[in-house]
């Protein structure tokens, strides 16, 4: 393994965690950089045909670092795995050059053919935690996919995604490396404050309505509780 990769790969876990606070620390104590250089070995193993070696290399790789590389995946320079529990990358992903990953991500497979069947990841993504994107599709340079999100369709170039499944929310953005999670747009709640503004529109129609016709409106019973659900809401999208 070539020491100046290594520098490279401490390099860019140093630019994108805070946390970090010295290179020895980086070196010893981050388990997605241990991951990533038994992968190469890995890697290389299974590249030359020694495919019982590669596995077992793998194996002992996922058994102390909880990440699981298939030996078979490409992956690319300056790749950084942040609290890398749980990750799984399947045997024919593809991964670009400074791709950031966090805890839980799986890039998986969706068909039992031995044919392409993971992912391909493009240079300056960022995936966040607990985010599964699945199949052979493509995800362009400098997207993002937010935490939790399932994405089974491309991704073009510096999109963000989010959502189950995931929907593109903004499109061509600068190749930046953040993932600002606060900032994330939230399809499922704008649908939802939507169909409450309606709502209150065609209420609203309802009751002038009554009035111009001298009905005296009926009690709602609702009228409570559907308040008390709209503030719950509006809170809990606020966090």
């Amino acid at each position: 393994m070539c020491f100046r990769l290594i520098r490279e790969d401490i390099s860019a876990a140093m630019e994108r965690d805070p946390a970090a606070r010295s290179s020895w620390e980086v070196f010893f104590l981050y388990p997605g950089l241990h991951a990533l250089w038994w992968h190469r070995v890995a890697n290389f193993l299974y590249r030359h045909n020694c495919y019982f070696p590669a596995r077992l290399i793998s194996q002992v790789n996922r058994f102390f670092t909880q990440i699981e590389i298939h030996p078979g995946a490409t992956i690319g320079r300056r790749f950084f795995i942040d609290h890398g529990a749980g990750v799984v990358i399947g045997e024919t992903s593809e991964i670009g050059d400074d791709v950031l990953i966090y805890q839980g991500v799986v890039l998986g497979g969706t068909t039992l053919f031995k044919k392409k069947r993971h992912p391909t990841i493009g240079n300056n993504v960022v995936i966040g935690s607990r985010a599964i994107v699945l199949g052979a599709i493509s995800v362009g340079d400098g997207a993002r996919i937010g935490s939790g999100s399932v994405v089974i369709k491309s991704v073009p170039p510096g999109a963000t995604v989010v959502g189950v499944p995931g929907r593109v929310v903004e499109e061509n953005r600068d190749h930046d490396i953040d993932l600002d999670h606060n900032r994330l747009p939230d399809p499922v709640a704008e649908a939802i404050r939507l169909m409450l503004a309606e709502h209150d529109k065609l209420d609203e129609r309802v009751q002038r309505l009554e009035d111009a016709a001298g009905l005296a409106p009926p009690k709602d019973e609702f009228k409570q509780a559907e308040s008390r659900v709209k503030h719950e809401f509006d809170e809990s999208c606020d966090i």
